[in-house]
């Protein structure tokens, strides 16, 4: 039961600054199902990134101000500071200058927010129509934004620029994405108004041409100017890191622990392989259950339903047992991207649970047979224990956590973490039953670990390990070849991510090393607790950054 708590000025402090947040990021508002002009954009060009900076400026004075009144307040408090004063760190640092790569950065988040919007309605429509003339507007300023970039000498690199120009391609001519969504609206309203269908019309041409600019811009301007180098250096990196873990960590000792890890997972694969192939490699294992047609799925369809049946058993289960589940959060939704990029994701419910969290299946084009003992242990990781759980219930404490610790704080080590913790958590209290799902599991949990090493190494510039050189992107390729069971396209896709996003694709297992740490020492240090009690305790946090949860967790 989600108890009701005395609002302090410092949760107050915090509300206001969500609002602030919405103001200043529609795309935000759209994702946490705020109240919000959802027919605007973010601003995008350096007087935007500017603006938000001096609203930064401005709560963290405030923030100043104000002293704690319990536990709640504390965590509070320490976190925005801790958070927001890094962002104005990354803001100063000049990074969104060079901010470009090919899963999260403008050109996808511009298109990206279609996907949650309403679209039942005339009135959504109509939203959307204004929304999408904007598009024009939002890359007009991340191309001054990227100009900016160019004339002081900081630009992404020519692998990113090159990714991203194929990747938005989709977004241009007359059959761009913006086009074929606009001709969805006939089947949501069928009665919709001639006048609103033209609309939707002229807005996707003007969508369609905005990308187009874009493409001249990247092509013509931004690819001469760009970096030969992959990886970003240790102090850009330092700061990124730091953002993404929610901690800051010795990088070095982390890269030696990243190898050692690699190493641990190789040889839990290798003894789960021997029970599935007996005197084989892993290698056979992978081959084996590839082609046991038991565990094949065909079609997006039957992906969908195996996915939602998984995830609902899931709910019911372990909601009977190891957690408290509240109605609310027993609803989760899987869905089908209408992207086709290979990724898998989640999206928390809106602040009222009237959209329920999604757990999304990104599909590549051309692929119609999945693997089940490959995804099962996905399915815990983006829907119960893993990210719907503890997203979920950070939107559903609305009466003891203010919005901040709700929907706009956290890292992605503290979520990211938890959800591997959770892949982990699964095998050992017996849900994966099978050696082909253990195997599954331990497959994630290996590639998490290479891309430690690999994310660490490459943008850092250590040494190879074979000690032909330093790291680079091509060496980086070989060496997560030699690493995952992956096809090659996914493979080529995932390295890509890691170039252009520093620090993010580590936070997955350092998140998961300190969220076992938390729980040992919980364990250890009081008398009688339970693993239950321990889930109960840190979900009942909300959002926090890694360093967040040791703090509220030791109080």
């Amino acid at each position: 039961m989600d108890t009701q708590r005395n609002w302090t000025p410092i949760d107050q402090c915090a509300d206001r600054w969500v609002q602030t947040l919405a103001k200043l990021s529609p795309s935000f508002a759209t994702y946490a199902g705020l109240p919000s002009d959802q027919t605007r954009y973010d601003d995008y060009s350096p007087a935007g990134a500017d603006e938000y900076a001096t609203a930064v400026k401005a709560v963290l004075t405030e923030l100043e101000t104000l002293e704690p009144t319990d536990r709640v307040d504390e965590a509070t408090k320490s976190g925005m500071l801790e958070e927001l004063g890094l962002a104005l760190e990354l803001h100063e640092s000049k990074w969104a200058l060079r901010n470009l790569n090919n899963i999260e950065s403008a050109p996808q988040a511009i298109r990206d927010v279609y996907d949650l919007m309403p679209a039942e309605t005339v009135d959504d429509w109509q939203i959307i129509a204004a929304r999408m003339n904007k598009v024009s507007v939002a890359v007009d300023q991340y191309i001054e934004t990227l100009s900016l970039g160019i004339a002081n000498g900081i630009t992404p690199s020519k692998r990113q620029i090159n990714i991203v120009l194929d990747q938005i391609a989709a977004n241009t001519g007359g059959t761009s994405f913006f086009h074929d969504f606009a001709a969805t609206a006939q089947d949501h309203v069928p009665d919709l108004p001639t006048t609103l269908g033209s609309d939707l019309t002229e807005a996707a041409d003007s969508a369609a041409e905005a990308y187009e600019r874009l493409t001249a811009f990247l092509r013509d301007r931004e690819l001469p100017a760009g970096g030969d180098v992959d990886g970003v250096g240790r102090d850009y990196y330092e700061l990124l890191s730091q953002q993404f873990v929610g901690a800051k960590v010795d990088l070095d000792e982390t890269y030696e622990w990243g190898i050692e890890e690699l190493a641990r997972m190789a040889r839990e694969q290798e003894q789960i392989a021997e029970q599935i192939v007996p005197g084989g490699s892993v290698a056979d294992a992978v081959a084996a259950l590839d082609a046991d047609t038991a565990h094949a799925l065909h079609g997006t369809e039957e992906l969908r339903e195996w996915m939602q049946q998984l995830a609902d058993t899931a709910v019911v289960t372990l909601g009977n047992s190891h957690f408290d589940i509240p109605e609310p959060v027993r609803r989760i939704e899987c869905m089908i991207a209408p992207t086709a990029t290979g990724g898998i994701y989640y999206t928390a419910p809106n602040d009222d649970f009237s959209r329920p969290g999604r757990m999304w299946w990104s599909v590549p084009e051309g692929v119609t047979t999945f693997n089940t003992w490959r995804e099962t242990t996905t399915v815990y990781h983006e829907g119960v224990p893993g990210h719907h759980l503890q997203l979920g219930m950070s939107v559903y404490l609305r009466n003891s956590l203010n919005s901040w610790r709700r929907l706009a704080s956290g890292s992605s080590g503290f979520f990211e973490g938890w959800a591997l913790y959770a892949e982990r958590l699964m095998d050992q209290l017996g849900y994966l039953k099978t050696p082909a799902d253990r195997l599954g599991m331990l497959d994630g949990q290996r590639m998490r670990a290479a891309r430690v090493v690999l994310d660490i190494g490459v943008h850092l510039g250590k040494p190879q390990l074979d000690g032909r050189g330093v790291w680079d992107g091509d060496y980086a390729l070989e060496f997560f070849r030699n690493h995952v069971n992956l096809d090659p396209a996914s493979v080529e896709f995932e390295v890509n991510r890691y170039l252009g996003w520093p620090g993010q694709a580590p936070s997955y297992k350092i998140g998961q090393r300190v969220w076992e740490q938390e729980r040992d020492n919980y364990l250890a240090t009081r008398s009688g607790a339970t693993l239950t009690d321990f889930h109960r305790e840190a979900l009942s946090l909300g959002s926090l950054t890694l360093d967040g949860l040791k703090r509220a967790l030791r109080a």
